[in-house]
C-alpha cells in the first residue's frame, strides 16, 4: 500500500511509473539515500563516520518498516524523527551519525526536488512519443482536406496533417520547456537550520571550505550538477512555479489537441 500515490484522478488516469514515483516507498528511501550521501562525503571530507555505519545505512535504504515509524512519529510528532529512529534501528552502528549537522528540510526538499526532476523526465518521455506520433499522423494525412475555422466560423480549407503540425508545434514547445526546467534543478543542498551551514562549520572547525566542498559533494552524489547559491531551510518555492507553469503548458496544448480532434468531427 506504500509504493503507490493513491487519489482517484490517479486511479482512472496516471501511469504505473508516474504513480510509483510519488508513493511513499519512493519518498522515504530518497530520504535513505540523501542521508546516505551525506555520511559518505562527511566521511570523505574527514568526520569520524566508519565504513561499518556506511555498510548498514547502504544496506538498508530500501526495506521500510513502515508500521515501525508511525510508531515512532505518534510518539515525535515528527515524520523526520521518526524516519530517523527507524533507520537507526535497523542499522544501529549509524545511530549516532545519521542525519548529522543537517535540517529536516535536508531529506524532504532534496527529495522533492529529486523526485521532480524524475517526474519532469517521466512527461518529458511521453511527450516525445507523442510527437513521433504526431508527425506521422501529420505526414499520413498531409493531403486530406478539411474546414478551417476563424473565429470559430468556417472559413478557407485546410489539411488535416497542416492541423497536427499545429499540436506538434505546441508540443515541441513544451518539450523543450520541460528540459529547460530539468536543466535549472538545482539540489536544495546542505545549508543547516537557516542556510547558513552554521552546524557545518562547527563540525568541520570553521574550515569554510570543507563546508563547500560538503554541499558539492551531496549535491554530485544526489544527480545534480550544484546547489542553490542562498537558501533559508527551504529551497527557493518559486522553484514549484516554475514546475507548475511548465507542467500547465504541456496541459495546455493536451487540451488544444483534444478540442481540435473533437472539431475534425464534424460534417463539414
Amino acid at each position: 500500500m506504500n509504493a503507490e500515490y493513491v487519489s482517484p484522478l490517479v486511479e482512472r488516469f496516471a501511469t504505473k511509473p508516474m504513480i510509483e514515483l510519488w508513493g511513499a516507498q519512493r519518498k522515504f528511501s530518497t530520504w535513505r539515500r540523501c542521508w546516505v550521501a551525506l555520511a559518505e562525503a562527511e566521511q570523505e571530507l574527514g568526520l569520524p563516520i566508519t565504513d561499518e555505519q556506511l555498510a548498514q545505512m547502504r544496506a538498508h535504504v530500501d526495506d521500510i518498516d513502515f508500521a515501525k515509524a508511525e510508531e515512532y512519529e505518534r510518539k515525535t510528532r515528527h515524520d523526520v524523527m521518526a524516519h530517523i529512529h527507524a533507520y537507526a534501528d535497523v542499522a544501529p552502528a549509524a545511530r549516532p551519525i545519521i542525519h548529522l549537522g543537517t535540517t529536516s528540510c535536508f531529506v524532504t526538499d532534496n527529495t522533492d526536488l529529486i523526485l521532480m526532476r524524475e517526474g519532469l523526465e517521466l512527461a518529458l518521455a511521453k511527450a516525445a512519443a507523442v510527437l513521433a506520433r504526431l508527425r506521422d499522423f501529420a505526414l499520413q494525412w498531409k493531403d486530406l482536406a478539411t474546414l478551417g475555422f476563424t473565429h470559430f466560423q468556417p472559413a478557407q480549407l485546410v489539411t488535416v496533417g497542416k492541423r497536427a503540425c499545429l499540436w506538434a508545434q505546441d508540443l515541441l514547445m513544451d518539450i523543450e520547456d520541460i528540459e529547460a526546467q530539468i536543466r535549472r534543478l538545482r539540489c536544495r543542498g546542505v545549508k543547516g537550520a537557516t542556510g547558513t551551514q552554521a552546524s557545518f562549520l562547527e563540525l568541520f572547525e570553521g574550515d569554510h571550505e570543507k563546508a563547500r566542498r560538503l554541499e558539492q559533494r551531496v549535491s554530485e552524489k544526489l544527480g545534480f550538477e550544484s546547489a542553490y547559491a542562498v537558501t533559508g531551510q527551504t529551497y527557493p518555492r518559486k522553484v514549484d512555479t516554475h514546475v507548475l507553469r511548465t507542467l500547465a503548458g504541456l496541459g495546455e496544448s493536451v487540451h488544444k489537441f483534444a478540442t481540435d480532434m473533437r472539431m475534425l468531427q464534424n460534417m463539414k
